[in-house]
């Protein structure tokens, strides 16, 4: 096959349960291989970081002159993503010291335990609606300060939010960008709103410290509370379902490697960083050049789309010794699973409180567990990349 349609077809639904021969091929047919509707596919770890910490490389779709909103500083760049990134991570608490989610640990074990008391010998049960699903969303909803009995309204915005965001060739994306778009204004509105009862009158949540900021000059704009509270929603539970999820796909398909875990659990903040290498919840990054770039040889043109492959690149053979194969006790685990550089995905150091929590309780009940769906049914999104549901009978 043509590598020109490299991207369709790894963004093609077919394909969502094994990409990875194809990242192969991706690799196979160079460090940068330029698609048919003119894009450009990476998928070498070498090249993948030195383009995410290049300051060429823009995250800002409106660099190629795109009419949007501001986007949340996810999409931006310096300075403004570092003003922004910085106001927003104060609430966790001064670098370096016990913070919001530090503080949440008990929390999430209690929590944990809670969703783990249905699960009794004999039963099935579905890993992402049971548990890989509403632990991270319960958390999230925590630390910001929404009440529970308004948790079930994120999952309708967020999955839009999500899908609007997903990379594939260029198609009439209208309906999926206006059901995003909606769910952005109604999401957005919510938390505001919710955000401003809390003005004046604080309580301990990320919310009330946005609003209740004393120095004015590090005081979100409406619209910046917005667009930073629903990066903060979906980037501390998207990642995570994922995380969980495809950690227990992957530990059941090798139940060795479940034995060893449940032998020596303190590997397991290892076997974490392992999964974000082997199964990581997000797949592919989207940057534009400012200027002309050369990458291995290649001329890449300002303002082009290019695809930064990161789960090919953590497969990549001229980086990780023997890629293929799952490995909880490999020394060497300087993943892309967060990406890297400026832009490391602001909800990593949450997502692994959450998996270590979750696999850890998953582990011993996971010994005599069987996969009832092999491969599972697969999300849509080919970016953040994991099943939809994981039958599982105990």
């Amino acid at each position: 096959m043509d590598s020109d349609s490299l991207l369709a077809r790894i963004t093609d639904y077919a394909n969502r349960p094994n990409p990875y021969p194809l990242y192969a091929e991706l690799r196979e047919a160079g460090p940068v291989v330029r698609q048919a509707d003119g894009s450009y596919l990476i998928g070498t770890y070498h090249e993948i970081a030195a383009l995410l910490h290049d300051p060429r490389m823009s995250a800002d779709p409106r660099t190629r002159g795109e009419k949007t909103r501001t986007p949340p500083f996810l999409r931006l760049d310096d300075p403004e993503h570092h003003r922004l990134r910085t106001l927003a991570m104060r609430p966790f608490g001064p670098p370096h010291s016990p913070g919001r989610v530090d503080a949440m640990r008990g929390e999430i074990a209690r929590l944990t335990k809670e969703l783990m008391e249905p699960f009794q010998a004999g039963r099935q049960i579905d890993i992402v609606d049971d548990f890989a699903y509403p632990l991270p969303v319960t958390v999230i909803c925590r630390l910001l300060g929404v009440p529970r009995e308004d948790e079930s309204l994120f999952q309708a915005w967020t999955e839009a939010l999500v899908a609007m965001a997903d990379i594939g060739p260029e198609e009439d994306t209208t309906e999926r960008d206006q059901a995003g778009d909606q769910a952005r204004i109604e999401m957005g509105r919510y938390l505001v709103h919710l955000a401003e009862q809390r003005r004046g009158h604080p309580s301990d949540d990320m919310l009330s410290a946005f609003v209740n900021e004393p120095d004015p000059a590090l005081r979100l704009t409406e619209e910046e509370l917005a667009e930073t509270t629903m990066l903060l929603f979906i980037a501390g539970h998207e990642t995570t379902v994922n995380l969980i999820t495809n950690g227990v796909l992957t530990l059941l398909r090798q139940p060795e490697y479940l034995d060893h875990l449940r032998s020596d659990p303190d590997l397991l903040p290892r076997a974490v960083e392992e999964l974000l290498r082997y199964e990581p919840p997000v797949h592919m990054r989207e940057r534009i050049p400012l200027a002309d770039i050369d990458v291995a040889g290649t001329t890449i043109p300002k303002g082009a789309t290019v695809v930064l492959v990161l789960a090919s690149g953590n497969r990549d053979p001229r980086r990780f010794h023997e890629p293929d194969r799952f490995d909880p006790t490999r020394p060497d685990s300087e993943h892309l699973g967060f990406g890297s550089g400026i832009h490391l995905c602001y909800g990593a150091p949450l997502a692994r409180l959450e998996a270590q929590a979750a696999l850890g309780a998953l582990i011993p009940h996971l010994g005599t567990a069987r996969l009832v769906q092999d491969p599972p049914p697969y999300r849509q999104n080919a970016m953040l990349r994991g099943p939809r549901h994981l039958p599982v009978h105990l």
